[in-house]
């Protein structure tokens, strides 16, 4: 283990001599400075995992000094102090202090404090490791058994946890051994839908909640004549992503319920958002609103009726008058109208909210280098994802809607996946473009790497033409053309696709929270 090398800084070293000794002892480096610019130039020059700083000192002060180191690198430092002064420790919290201690300090206070700040880190990356070894072994167990629809959502959550435990460690082997898990577990996974799907869209008992069944079954229980309910969809928002944003919106807001649900195939914003505000299937799309619904070879949006949807669903499921709003936020500024708007939408039963970022931010992995670079894994996924939901209208709304008395419900369309794998397809000029589901009547494929509907009626789905099949990539497979195969490969290599079979994609949250 890496030798721990201390910087203490205080103009009456000598009488801490025996404090400097038993550090010795305990395997720790102390290097002492009687004053804060001696201090400073020597921690320019080395490496410190951690420095004591006295208050009080000629020249530059501890604050002082704690202000200067913090400029250079952050770590970890403790300020000792004879003042227990209100002012003083308000001072020393705002530059960013780990620590305190009040002389005189006695050797059992500085050695807590070191294990605290420094030994913590090691113990808590030693026993994350452990843990997941130990969880390893079950849920490699837990695979092998007949699973549930609920069964899978718990091995998913557990992947997830054990995904944001390893990512604060600097542990590869760990990070490779999850990797390896998840894939196994996807592969799985894709069989027991391949194997489930068209029973549970036709009805079956154990199916699980649908897209289409998602505002009848979540939201009009929750719409009474007192407390307005916000219902908000980010698109393409992930389980995990949705796991680090949510400790920001339970600063405003208090859990009251935590549950995922299943998104339709194709998991893409054309069938599952719209299932989702019309309370149908595609299929039933299709034959309620033949005007209104498009296949993927029609001309113009795919998402351009959701208000006239939601209209629909509510007149024909609710069965009571319901005033309702209907906002879809494409960019930052009307992001910021609507905050401003707040105050009339409490006087709606319901207000829908599409927030479209998480989608773009998708869509730009793909085409944008920049993008790209910034999120190359999925951990710089979720922090990118972090990052915005910091600094959208979207927190702003929150923070407004916490001031109010309001039902808030948090959910996405569908996930998405990083794909490594392409799967060679081959269709006529009819054949949709989406990378991981395909639509025609004449395609060739590997048999083994799809997920093959012949008759599209059987899953709800419908048919641009009589011999029309859907084809579905599965895992973190993606489909690419035989011409220009290598092209395809290297530009769409490992970006964030949605439309096919995988945990990320269909397991995805809804929540519910209350005013605190």
């Amino acid at each position: 283990m890496q030798e721990t090398k201390i910087l203490w800084a205080d103009d009456e070293i000598n009488l801490l001599k025996p404090h400097i000794l038993l550090l010795n002892e305990k395997g720790y480096a102390v290097s002492t400075f009687t004053n804060g610019n001696d201090a400073l130039e020597a921690f320019g020059k080395e490496h410190f995992d951690l420095v004591f700083l006295d208050e009080n000192m000629p020249g530059l002060t501890g604050l002082e000094t704690l202000s200067a180191i913090k400029n250079i690198r952050d770590v970890p430092v403790v300020l000792i102090t004879k003042s227990e002064e209100e002012n003083l420790m308000e001072d020393a919290i705002g530059s960013k202090i780990d620590d305190y201690l009040i002389k005189p300090v006695n050797p059992k206070q500085v050695l807590l404090t070191i294990k605290k700040l420094i030994d913590n880190k090691r113990l808590v990356s030693e026993k994350t490791s452990s843990a997941y070894q130990q969880d390893f072994r079950n849920i490699g167990m837990t695979l092998n058994d007949k699973l549930s629809y609920e069964d899978w959502v718990d091995v998913y959550k557990k992947l997830v946890f054990w995904e944001l435990e390893l990512e604060k460690l600097d542990d590869p082997q760990m990070h490779e051994i999850l990797t390896m898990q998840k894939a196994e577990a996807n592969m799985l996974y894709s069989k027991f839908v391949e194997n489930n799907y068209i029973d549970w869209i036709n009805g079956s008992a154990d199916a699980p909640l649908f897209s289409h069944e998602l505002i009848k079954k979540k939201v009009f229980p929750l719409i009474n004549e007192t407390t307005p309910v916000f219902f908000i969809l980010i698109d393409n928002l992930r389980y995990d992503q949705w796991k680090i944003i949510n400790p920001l919106i339970s600063e405003h807001f208090r859990l009251e319920e935590e549950d995922t649900y299943s998104s339709i195939l194709p998991t893409a914003t054309q069938y599952a958002r719209n299932a989702i505000f019309s309370g149908l299937t595609p299929l039933d799309m299709e034959k309620r609103f033949p005007s209104l619904w498009q296949n993927d070879d029609d001309e113009g949006g795919k998402n351009l009726h959701e208000e006239t949807f939601l209209d629909e669903q509510i007149k024909r499921s609710l069965r009571k008058d319901c005033k309702f709003s209907y906002h879809k936020i494409l960019t930052f500024d009307q992001g910021k109208d609507l905050v401003e708007q707040v105050n009339n939408l409490m006087h709606n039963d319901l207000n829908a909210i599409v927030f479209n970022f998480v989608d773009m931010l998708s869509h730009a992995r793909t085409d944008m280098q920049m993008i790209r670079e910034l999120a190359n894994d999925d951990a710089a996924y979720r922090s990118l994802t972090l990052s915005w939901f910091e600094h959208s209208p979207l927190l702003e709304l929150i923070k407004k809607l916490a001031q109010q008395r309001v039902k808030l419900i948090i959910t996405t369309d569908h996930g998405t996946i990083r794909v490594k794998n392409p799967s060679k397809v081959i269709g006529d000029r009819s054949t949709n473009t989406n990378l991981r589901y395909k639509q025609g009547k004449n395609l060739n494929f590997n048999p083994k790497e799809v997920f093959l509907i012949k008759n599209p009626h059987d899953a709800k789905l419908p048919k641009v033409n009589i011999s029309s099949n859907y084809i579905f990539a599965k895992e973190d497979q993606y489909f690419v053309y035989q011409n220009n195969y290598n092209q395809f490969v290297n530009y769409y290599n490992e970006t964030f696709q949605h439309g096919g079979i995988s945990m990320e994609e269909m397991i995805i949250p809804i929540v519910t929270y209350g005013s605190k």
